[in-house]
């Protein structure tokens, strides 16, 4: 795929406008479920889009306090206990505003609905320091980077496709931060996965860093709660058609657990094992398989109730022309049209 490559190509760089700091109030409790855990853990998954050493530092600092109290990072909790805190927002987005071409589903003064193409990188980090989603909303919407992670509040990997949602303004970011937690944000994805399951079902299984590659994530005692629904769309004679929804919101989180169950993404690089070939498959058809060279995953569909409006809304996009051209060449390997 030459995506990237059509990114980077496009890229003028300029410089992000300097916005004074803010402050957001916080006022949560932490759930039961969450006992034992170190405080700066339990933080993490209430208050998801901070960052772990951002939330150790307002601990330190007393910004974040504990039933009014200044408590330690690494002090256990037992649940009930009640978070409170004004916090103070820097410029979180130490990136640059670049031209960046993006599919916009929807926009008002709130919110922006991404349809996200594969190549294309989320966040600046280590080897990905320009040409993602942050600097392309960056040169859209420059007061973004007042907001954490430039207004994103949930994220896709860089070769899945699909819908995201960006808040404009703080009290938007803070009302959606709000429904991730309380698990009313609806995300449902299409994924063509390696294998012939019976019947769908439910994936509940912690994803945490992998213990030995840190670059992987894993199914692992000591990850975070994480929860995937799957059922069964369409089979194919080696392959399935699944569609997918998130309870949680985990890195890598279909990924890892379809593997978990040994059902892997077709393409995925990381998780994907081997690659599985019809017996007797035509020519075109191995060949497109052989050419699909990422997760063969595609948020379609993205529900949310209106931060400012209190309206339920509700967006579905196409899937892409590769992953498109993937399904048609699978069920015409099966034996029946795609509809």
């Amino acid at each position: 795929m030459h995506l990237e490559a059509s990114y980077k190509a496009s890229i003028t760089p300029e410089p992000v406008k300097t916005i004074m700091p803010m402050t957001e109030a916080v006022s949560c409790q932490i759930p039961p479920a969450c006992a034992g855990m170190r405080l700066d853990q339990a933080l993490v998954e209430l208050l998801p889009t901070y960052s772990r050493s951002r939330l150790q530092q307002w601990l330190k600092t007393g910004d974040l306090r504990v039933n009014g109290q200044i408590r330690r990072p690494r002090d256990p909790v037992v649940g009930g206990e009640t978070i409170s805190g004004r916090l103070i927002l820097d410029t979180e987005t130490v990136a640059i505003a670049q031209d960046i071409p993006l599919s916009f589903c929807y926009e008002d003064a709130a919110l922006l609905v991404i349809d996200k193409p594969a190549g294309l990188v989320a966040h600046p980090a280590a080897g990905n320091r320009d040409g993602t989603l942050v600097n392309a909303l960056l040169h859209r919407c420059p007061e973004l980077a007042l907001l954490p992670r430039a207004g994103l509040v949930h994220r896709l990997d860089k070769d899945t496709t699909g819908l995201l949602v960006v808040a404009r303004n703080l009290s938007a970011h803070t009302a959606l931060v709000a429904q991730l937690q309380a698990r009313t944000i609806e995300r449902e994805y299409l994924a063509v996965v390696n294998g012939l399951p019976v019947t769908g079902g439910k994936v509940d299984a912690p994803v945490g860093r992998h213990p030995v590659d840190r670059q992987r994530m894993a199914v692992t005692p000591g990850g975070r709660l994480a929860v995937t629904h799957y059922r069964i769309l369409r089979r194919f004679r080696a392959h399935t058609l699944l569609r997918v929804k998130l309870e949680t919101g985990r890195t890598h989180q279909i990924r890892v657990h379809m593997a978990h169950i040994r059902l892997p993404l077709l393409g995925d690089p990381v998780y994907g094992g081997r690659l599985r070939i019809p017996p007797g498959a035509s020519v075109p058809c191995i060949e497109t398989i052989q050419h699909f060279r990422r997760q063969a995953l595609h948020a379609e569909r993205l529900a949310l109730t209106h931060p400012l409006s209190g309206e339920r809304m509700e967006w579905r996009v196409e899937v892409p022309p590769d992953l498109a051209e993937l399904l048609a060449a699978l069920a015409e390997d099966a034996g029946h049209t795609n509809e």
